[in-house]
């Protein structure tokens, strides 16, 4: 069965891959997503992930399902923390499990493709200098920006 969930908590990855994976699977393809020490060069000491909390959930269950559908798979798992995160910490979990390899991948990068695409999330960098920004496209409503109907944008990460 699909799993997805949107979280303020810590992402334990062995949780997320035991939502997958039966005795006629061949393959687990696990994909973590996690907070980088550095962008374009400059030092980043922790990240900030805001949201929609029940838009992204149903968004992150919409994007689960359709990547079960493309792998032929009711074994596919997803879920996405927000908040504030340290370098290292894991931000995103991806679990598929199907009878071979390439399905398995396929969905994988499906999800997390689409997670970037869609998913009413975005995430701002905090650099060690001081300063911080929202990355790639618009910044959330009520933090300084929003389209011409008042909405955030999409973060396109």
């Amino acid at each position: 069965m699909t799993w997805s969930d949107i979280t303020t908590s810590p992402i334990d990855p062995s949780a997320v891959l035991a939502r997958v994976g039966t005795p006629g699977d061949g393959a687990v393809a696990l994909f973590l997503g996690t907070v980088r020490n550095a962008n374009h060069g400059r030092p980043v000491g922790g990240m900030e992930y805001e949201g929609y909390r029940r838009m992204a959930r149903d968004e992150l269950a919409a994007i689960v399902s359709e990547a079960a559908a493309r792998a032929g798979s009711d074994r596919v798992a997803a879920v996405h923390r927000l908040g504030e995160l340290a370098v290292g910490e894991t931000s995103v979990a991806v679990a598929v499990s199907t009878p071979h390899r390439a399905e398995a991948f396929e969905a994988a990068r499906h999800v997390i493709e689409e997670i970037k695409k869609r998913l009413p999330v975005w995430k701002r960098e905090h650099y060690l200098d001081g300063e911080a920004e929202w990355l790639e496209g618009r910044v959330p409503v009520g933090a300084g920006g929003c389209d011409a109907a008042g909405h955030g944008g999409v973060n396109r990460r």
